[in-house]
């Protein structure tokens, strides 16, 4: 559990974030909770990878489809997480958005999950290099926890 202590932080302040911003906006509207914490979830965690982004690749290409495929891939996927993060605080492009976010964390959910099977043993890119945190069932969830919210959104 100590292990994803940085992970846990990180979801919570996010959290507590968007629960902050949705008080200041007035009635709770879930659709709008959503669109703030998958903004604000994406744009602190492409900032973990922003920090080290060639160090980033490297770690993402172990179990990323694409990012094992594509080295250039590992490179960019810093600043497409952070274009999707601002995109959802702006309200910018919802249609888009919510595909472009469903097809990459469905994506990234089965490089998690084949590499799981494999039993490698790697440490999760979701942070970046700056905090390190095992690649487990836990990034899955992550993955297709993020999938549905942008699912929900682009269904509703």
């Amino acid at each position: 559990m100590k292990a994803y202590k940085p992970l846990i932080v990180v979801i919570l302040v996010t959290l507590f974030a968007s629960l902050a911003l949705q008080i200041s906006r007035g009635p709770w509207r879930v659709i709008s909770w959503m669109q703030d914490f998958m903004g604000l979830f994406l744009v602190v965690f492409s900032m973990f990878k922003l920090f080290d982004i060639s160090g980033f690749a490297d770690g993402f290409s172990m179990y990323d489809i694409f990012a094992s495929r594509f080295k250039a891939y590992g490179l960019v996927f810093p600043f497409i997480e952070l274009f999707l993060g601002l995109a959802y605080l702006a309200r910018l492009f919802p249609i888009a958005i919510y595909s472009m976010t469903a097809a990459i964390m469905i994506f990234g959910s089965i490089g998690v999950i084949r590499s799981l099977a494999r039993g490698l043993d790697v440490h999760c890119a979701c942070l970046g290099t700056v905090l390190k945190v095992p690649l487990s069932s836990v990034a899955i969830f992550e993955d297709l926890g993020m999938a549905v919210m942008a699912l929900i959104m682009l269904l509703v």
